[in-house]
């Protein structure tokens, strides 16, 4: 076992995946020579070697474009994309062609490649750095879409992902990235996508959150005290996500608050709040609330606090729907 953060246990899925195959390589900007942005990638070109850790030019519709290509024809990419919100450039070839390859050629080709990028406010950085375009993502048939929110379940579903025979988008909350530690096994395993994880059972309302977000969720939790048994739901994958484990914990307490950071708006709360209605609607005591960000752009630093859901937002979540 080894006490690691989050850019860490990334970091060791991605050293584990290219140590084991030869076909795994690395490609983005400043991946190699400096490590990263967050230094994520650090020290792998320096073990690897330039052809399997690749500097690539400022382009991601490039990065994402030659990631197509390589794994089409045998090759395991995985991109970086520095963050979430530079994304949106390479957005047409992973609509486009990644999610449709399988479909587009009746299964003879596959595009394994896993695109890697951080998501997520809090850390004061400029426009386009902070999005959290999970919903968009899911709704591509065709792509998986990974948000882990701890260093145990960050390197388990990376390796996971890169064991994928489609493409997946893997969110990295940078904001947590060196904020939790938790004990890891520094040998091979796998967290399976499509399972959530109960991070702690109750009876009173469900909590969903997943990513950075279940920090907050914790910690309003913590808050809270013994005034109500929350069962907290990590969501993990958001596509395909874990309804069975969803529907089963609304059943069981009748009450439910979904919290994420990205806005109200068709955000994938609304996508669970629809599955809870026609799966588990008899069983609800209150409606469910949704605790998220305005829908509004993501805002300039002085006002990030305003705009993102905390843990006084959260209590205030469940003191609505226990309070109907």
């Amino acid at each position: 076992m080894v006490v690691a953060t989050i850019v860490q246990a990334v970091n060791m899925g991605l050293r584990q995946e290219l140590a084991r195959d030869k076909n795994v390589v690395v490609l983005g900007e400043d991946v190699g020579l400096n490590g990263g942005v967050f230094r994520a990638t650090d020290g792998l070109q320096k073990e690897f070697g330039p052809d399997r850790v690749i500097d690539t030019p400022l382009a991601e519709l490039g990065i994402v474009g030659c990631s197509i290509g390589m794994a089409v024809n045998g090759l395991k990419p995985i991109a970086e994309i520095q963050f979430s919100g530079f994304v949106y450039a390479a957005f047409d070839q992973l609509l486009s062609h990644a999610a449709r390859i399988r479909m587009r050629s009746r299964g003879r080709y596959t595009c394994p490649m896993v695109l890697r990028t951080p998501y997520g406010g809090g850390i004061r950085a400029l426009e386009l750095h902070c999005e959290s375009g999970e919903a968009l993502f899911s709704h591509i048939s065709g792509l998986k879409m990974v948000v882990p929110s701890n260093p145990y379940d960050t390197k388990g579903l990376l390796a996971a992902a890169i064991r994928e025979p489609d493409p997946v988008i893997f969110y990295e909350p940078m904001r947590i990235y060196r904020a939790i530690k938790q004990d890891i096994p520094e040998e091979e395993y796998f967290v399976p996508l499509g399972k959530a994880n109960i991070a702690q059972a109750g009876d009173d309302l469900t909590l969903i959150s997943w990513g950075s977000m279940l920090k907050t969720c914790q910690d309003a939790v913590e808050k809270l005290g013994n005034k109500y048994s929350v069962e907290l739901v990590d969501l993990r994958t958001i596509n395909p996500y874990d309804e069975e484990t969803v529907i089963s914990s609304v059943k069981k307490t009748g009450r439910c608050v979904i919290v994420h950071e990205a806005m109200k708006t068709c955000g994938f709360g609304a996508e669970l709040i629809a599955s809870i209605n026609e799966k588990a609607l008899l069983s609800l005591e209150a409606p469910v609330v949704r605790v998220t960000a305005p829908d509004v752009p993501f805002p300039l630093a002085k006002l990030e606090n305003y705009f993102l859901p905390d843990v006084d937002k959260v209590l205030k979540g469940i003191e609505k729907v226990m309070g109907f």
